[in-house]
């Protein structure tokens, strides 16, 4: 199932009535939910909103939702980032899974994988080779059942301003 070729009326396969889109603008604010659904995050909603309509307006995000009816069940997203060409690999763009969630009641059933596939397929469209992510414990086997090995050569720095809070 090409991420183009989906329309609102295409189920997926094996469930039960969920449908599948891409994201729109409009869509923002829902996956900025998604991306901080904590209370005590509440006031970084409205920035990565406006960020995420941006983006997709400018090509360099793409994302699915998975709809019970009119009701958003999961989302994935796509971040695409221009890198330039590395040594063995003349793709200019890399890519980053992002925004992967389910709601509770309806995990375990394959939404998320099938979206973040979606989101794969929308990659490789775009001649993207090299995909990355973060994860959590919990969401590892799935990643690591979509062919994702881990990676520890990067390491950080931040500049101009406070030092994000340790990754588990």
């Amino acid at each position: 199932m090409r991420p183009d070729t989906l329309s609102a009326a295409q189920e997926l396969p094996g469930h039960n009535g969920r449908v599948p889109r891409p994201v729109c603008p409009a869509d923002a604010a829902v996956i900025a939910l998604h991306r901080y659904p904590e209370e005590a995050d509440a006031h970084e909603r409205p920035v990565y909103a406006a960020w995420v309509a941006d983006a997709l307006r400018r090509g360099v995000y793409v994302g699915f939702l998975a709809l019970d009816e009119e009701t958003v069940v999961a989302g994935a997203g796509l971040t695409l980032l221009e890198w330039g060409p590395t040594r063995g690999d003349a793709s200019p763009c890399r890519a980053r899974i992002v925004n992967v969630w389910t709601h509770p009641e309806q995990r375990r059933r394959s939404l998320a994988r099938t979206l973040v596939t979606l989101c794969l397929e929308a990659a490789r469209e775009r001649g993207v080779t090299r995909v990355s992510l973060g994860t959590s414990g919990m969401a590892r086997p799935l990643y690591e059942g979509l062919g994702f090995r881990a990676s520890g050569t990067g390491i950080g720095l931040v500049l101009g301003g406070e030092e994000p809070p340790a990754e588990a």
